[in-house]
């Protein structure tokens, strides 16, 4: 059974499905906000050129997801499935972002539970790389259960922290 990178998922909150190129507008609406990239390596992602590159990388990678809130139907971010590794049994959850009006509560926990829930239909683990200057990133992994594990370079070549959970 290979790994469906592009799923819908759907909690009580949110729901998540496969980034379309007709996404590029609303999701840029939410990352346009600079307060968002801040502690992120890409901090300059609120701007539009730089985003765009972002988001055309995002619908290469075959493994986007757009977040919508389920109350209004509003884009509040996105995240990625990365890296899938059969012989590892491993797969990278990434490049996850959300509205500010939607942090600090229960939406990022519901997004990476629907992600992490449907990863382990397919793999024993999944890994997070995290910014070593992004603590609020590094917070969230570990609200949500990931334990740091090392660091290594991510794919520009930057050093990341890695967070990794196993399946129960």
């Amino acid at each position: 059974m290979s790994f469906d990178l592009q799923p819908v998922l759907e909690g009580e909150l949110l729901r998540l499905r496969p980034l379309r190129p007709e996404d590029l507008h609303d999701l840029y609406a939410v990352a346009s906000d600079p307060l968002i990239w801040e502690q992120h390596p890409s901090n300059d992602r609120h701007q539009v050129e730089v985003f765009k590159g972002f988001f055309r990388e995002a619908l290469e990678s075959g493994g986007a997801l757009i977040a919508i809130d389920s109350k209004d139907g509003q884009v509040i971010g996105s995240s990625r499935f990365h890296g899938y590794d059969g012989a590892k049994s491993e797969i990278e959850i990434g490049w996850t972002f959300l509205a500010r009006s939607r942090w600090g509560g229960a939406y990022n926990g519901e997004m990476k539970q629907l992600m992490l829930r449907h990863a382990f239909r397919f793999v024993n683990s999944v890994v997070f790389l995290v910014g070593p200057k992004n603590v609020r990133s590094q917070r969230a992994m570990e609200k949500i259960g990931g334990a740091r594990v090392g660091s290594r370079l991510d794919g520009s070549g930057r050093e990341s922290l890695v967070y990794r959970i196993t399946a129960p």
